[in-house]
């Protein structure tokens, strides 16, 4: 093989490997987090390690996310799946799931300790969900007990580790939670039909077998749509903290 195809190889596992991290899904998550850091007057370094911490653990949790989904994405052929289609290896989305959260840590640190404790509070929440939850009728668990922590990592964050600001509200967590209840079934709308093929029984297929796919379609927007409003208000009445 010439070295130009090796090279071209090369890319490939990376971008294989890169796709496995569900990365679209993780940089909106740590975009938004960065807005929303933004909003309550951080200065500039504090935002970029917020970002950076929630980019990390989304990503080391899209890993998860496929590894444990292996086999049911290979019983169902679900398509842009390199995991399951033996385009990227076990053990080297194992390596590099565990290199991203040897990495979280200090950036959750950098934030604060409780506000660290918050955020990488949504790594095992999210393995518990990868593996036994995510194809059940209580996939929206995990999304729901990590969006209510959103808003603590956010309310006591600041910089050099120390304890900054107080407890997020009520309002805002709750609205939160009901956000991350509505991103759930947006982010499995497009995975119904593979879902239902692998023999899951999450909420949203659920839901969709009872009401159908278009009419789930139409309230899952009106209620994010909701959601934010709501999350919004309470942010700019009630505020982040108590």
């Amino acid at each position: 093989m010439t070295e130009s195809g090796t090279t071209q190889r090369r890319r490939q596992r990376i971008t294989d490997l890169v796709r496995c991290t569900h990365p679209k899904q993780a940089v909106l998550a740590a975009a938004v987090m960065g807005v929303l850091a933004s909003l309550t007057d951080r200065p500039a370094r504090d935002v970029l390690v917020v970002i950076g911490a929630v980019l990390v653990v989304q990503l080391s949790l899209g890993l998860s996310n496929d590894l444990c989904d292996l086999k049911h994405d290979d019983r169902a052929q679900t398509p842009g799946k390199p995991l399951a289609a033996g385009l990227v290896d076990p053990s080297s989305a194992s390596y590099w799931m565990m290199v991203l959260i040897l990495l979280a840590v200090p950036l959750a640190v950098s934030s604060g300790v409780v506000a660290a404790i918050a955020l990488l509070a949504t790594l095992p929440i999210g393995w518990i969900h990868n593996r036994w939850l995510h194809r059940t009728p209580l996939s929206f668990l995990g999304w729901m007990l990590t969006f209510a922590l959103y808003p603590a990592f956010l309310a006591y964050g600041g910089w050099a580790g120390g304890l900054h600001g107080s407890e997020p509200t009520w309002a805002v967590t709750l609205l939160a939670a009901g956000l991350g209840l509505c991103v759930h079934f947006i982010t499995s709308l497009g995975d119904l039909v593979a879902d239902n093929k692998s023999g899951a029984r999450t909420l949203p297929l659920r839901t969709a077998l009872r009401l159908g796919a278009p009419r789930l379609l139409f309230l899952t927007v009106v209620a994010t749509a909701a959601a934010l409003v709501g999350l919004v208000v309470a942010a700019a009445s009630v505020g982040l903290r108590q």
